[in-house]
């Protein structure tokens, strides 16, 4: 193959009638005309002066055209660089300049406010809209539809995702065209995704769930996507009945279950569910279940790995837990101080092996050999533990970890507890500065709609079901939890709230 991932998940639809997108308005977008579209993006690109390696960071609403220029990316040898939304100017700065784009593209609206990021870091500003508007638009309307695939080799990037940055810089993972389509090749296999497939597709495609897992799963297969925008439980709803799978966040299934009209006869056609991004609470799994007789799916990765984990398509869907490793990647649970690997059951870092895995941070030697092991495992920072089963369960991040009076606390294991206390719709326990145990846990709840938390309650629970050492020192009620685009809950932000708690 001359560019194996363009090859395999693009190039072998060229000329297909079959539908692609299905859109909110009712109109249909074929392979053949997808793939054309993105020639004459990569045509585009290339008369900008974009060269084979170059980045191109992209700041754009989610649209047909936005994933054609993605497509144009692999096709043309370029690196894609997807940002978020949400970022504001001073943000986005880092991202063009740290990465050293040779193109960058954001929404019209912004033309005004991201002039000066592109021109301080040498990238030519083009824009793209929603709607097929922008700068960009009007120059692949001219282009021709005729581009030469360029060369490229398994090793070779395909693409850039920066870190979140909750500890320091964010830091730019380094995807291969070998990671992206090893993932993508397993999970069909995992997930038994055929071209008969209709995924609801409404997540971002900034981030690696929505661009990678999801879109390349149906390229793999030459199955569909309902292409919506944005979470909307409306539209979710009305497009169900055309589609066979949901990949989600656990927000999409708890808005779904607040829905009367999410039945199990809107859902007895589909024949996946999954869920990931954040972990999603066992009462979630057995209300849907419930309601719908499906059993969601639920699985683990990450920016720097992909898909890592998942729980079994035939076999028990265990709640709480993100399965087994993947069919060709290696995990292993290993003490953080000495990176020896632990026995099952013993809580310690993960740390997995595998096609999957990215090529380091960008631009950051130091930071690549403190997170990636010559032996080629990574160092993911999440707390798990193996149970005698061989199920992963995730119990929080290394970083979250608190460490009070000396004794480990590990968060995952109190908020267990806490939600499944009366009132409560779920909880966040961080460690906060204490003047006599170093750091101590703070309960963060959430009540249940209607309801009132009855604390006295809930701290005589702790007595009898934590040690000492792991009840929280204060407990606090908001109106929700502070999360991210994919539904993480920013326990940094957290920590920062209640720094205050025991004094200081």
């Amino acid at each position: 193959m001359t560019n194996p991932l363009y090859d395999t998940l693009f190039g072998k639809h060229a000329g297909s009638a079959r539908t692609f997108l299905y859109l909110p308005d009712g109109g249909e977008v074929s392979y053949d005309a997808f793939l054309t579209r993105a020639a004459r993006f990569a045509n585009v690109l290339t008369s900008l002066g974009a060269q084979p390696g170059d980045r191109v960071a992209v700041q754009v609403a989610k649209s047909p055209d936005a994933l054609a220029l993605y497509a144009a990316c692999v096709r043309a040898g370029l690196v894609f660089l997807p940002l978020n939304t949400a970022y504001t100017p001073g943000e986005v700065s880092y991202f063009v300049e740290n990465s050293e784009a040779r193109v960058f593209v954001c929404d019209p609206a912004r033309t005004d406010d991201l002039r000066p990021v592109a021109k301080a870091a040498g990238a030519t500003l083009e824009t793209l809209g929603a709607n097929g508007d922008g700068t960009l638009a009007e120059k692949a309307d001219a282009a021709g539809e005729e581009f030469e695939t360029v060369a490229r080799t398994a090793g070779d990037l395909a693409a850039f995702l920066y870190t979140s940055g909750t500890t320091g810089r964010s830091k730019g993972a380094m995807l291969t065209q070998d990671n992206l389509l090893s993932n993508a090749e397993v999970l069909v296999d995992t997930w038994r995704f055929t071209a008969d497939d209709v995924l609801l597709h409404a997540l971002p495609i900034f981030h690696t769930h929505g661009l990678f897992v999801a879109t390349n799963v149906i390229l793999a297969t030459g199955g569909a996507l309902i292409f919506l925008p944005k979470l909307d439980v409306d539209r979710l709803i009305e497009f169900m009945p055309k589609a066979t799978s949901l990949m989600g966040v656990p927000t999409f299934y708890t808005r779904l279950l607040d829905d009367a009209r999410f039945t199990r006869e809107l859902t007895e056609h589909m024949r996946l569910f999954t869920s990931g991004s954040a972990p999603l609470l066992a009462e979630t799994h057995k209300v849907f279940e419930a309601r719908t007789d499906h059993r969601i799916l639920e699985r683990y990765g990450m920016t720097e790995t992909n898909m890592s984990t998942s729980n079994p398509y035939d076999g028990e869907r265990r709640a709480g837990t993100v399965g087994f490793p993947l069919p060709g990647v290696e995990l292993k649970i290993t003490d953080p101080t000495t990176g020896e690997t632990l026995p099952r059951g013993e809580i310690g870092v993960i740390e997995v092996r595998g096609r999957n895995v990215f090529k380091g941070y960008w631009r950051m030697p130091e930071k690549t050999r403190e997170e990636l092991r010559e032996d080629g495992f990574f160092i993911t920072g999440d707390l798990a533990q193996i149970d005698a089963d061989g199920y992963v369960t995730i119990v929080g991040r290394n970083k979250d970890l608190i460490i009070s009076g000396g004794y480990n606390v590990y968060p995952k294991e109190v908020e267990l507890v806490l939600d499944a206390q009366p009132g409560v719709l779920e909880s966040a326990v961080v460690g906060v500065p204490h003047p006599d145990f170093g750091e101590s846990p703070v309960g963060v709840l959430v009540a249940e709609p209607g309801a009132e938390i009855d604390l006295a309650a809930v701290e005589a629970a702790m007595g009898r079901e934590l040690a000492r050492y792991k009840q929280p020192k204060s407990l606090v009620v908001i109106d929700e939890l502070p999360r991210n685009t994919m539904g993480k809950v920013q326990k940094a932000a957290l920590r920062e709230r209640f720094a205050k708690t025991f004094g200081g």
